[in-house]
């Protein structure tokens, strides 16, 4: 039976999710921020040691600047609200991605959390904010100095050393909601041999009991990583 140590979720569809009702898309985001809530908690209760989610990518950017500063200010309020729910739970919160393009009361509350919750062991939650797969790696690669005659795997090592997952081992289950096929510039080199779900709901309608289901399929996998 597979041991899932690492799951990862890109949450998609909180914006088509309130189109369906009728609302605005911001409405879809708070939804969302629930169900992070309650994802998080069942992991922590359920020996699943790293739990990634991705909340804002590198080309979130790009959408509508009403939406983005909505964004941020969900994000700050987020922070605050749910410092008790990490401490009550035992979950120790971290950030990947570039801190460098939010403002210094973000930064400040993201450093805050994950000082007050460094020494909680029941779950650690990483978060993706402004964070893309290929951004990470250029960033990794621009804090080495890279030597004549290394080989390859030193090479590799290297580069896994300087990546904002270092220290966190590679993602064994990788699950995206909202019915999209794709990975969207994520986790991208720990998912190298990740097992892959890709489920049609929502993510404000995405339960714990829909990913109890998909995680006992997944125990079920053959996981050979390039074996016989």
């Amino acid at each position: 039976m597979n041991n899932l140590k690492h799951l990862a979720i890109i949450m998609d569809g909180n914006g088509r999710w309130a189109k369906q009702r009728n609302l605005k898309r911001t409405e879809g985001h708070k939804e969302g921020v629930n169900v992070v809530r309650d994802i998080t908690k069942w992991c922590a209760k359920n020996n699943i040691s790293y739990l990634s989610l991705y909340a804002f990518s590198t080309e979130n950017w790009s959408r509508p600047k009403i939406e983005v500063d909505f964004l941020m200010k969900l994000l700050e309020k987020y922070l605050t609200k749910e410092a008790s729910t990490y401490m009550e739970n035992n979950i120790k919160f971290k950030v990947i991605g570039d801190m460098l393009g939010f403002s210094n009361k973000l930064r400040d509350l993201i450093l805050s959390l994950e000082e007050k919750t460094a020494n909680n062991t029941a779950l650690t939650q990483i978060l993706a904010l402004n964070y893309g797969s290929k951004d990470e790696l250029a960033r990794a690669v621009s804090k080495i100095n890279i030597q004549n005659n290394i080989t390859k795997n030193e090479i590799l090592k290297l580069i896994e050393s300087n990546l904002d997952t270092a220290e966190i081992p590679d993602v064994d289950l990788l699950i995206r909601t909202g019915g999209e096929k794709r990975l969207s510039n994520f986790l991208l080199l720990q998912s190298a041999y990740a097992e892959l779900y890709f489920s049609d709901t929502l993510f404000p309608d995405f339960k714990s009991n829909e990913l109890e289901q998909i995680i006992c399929d997944f125990k079920k996998r053959d996981r050979r990583f390039g074996n016989i």
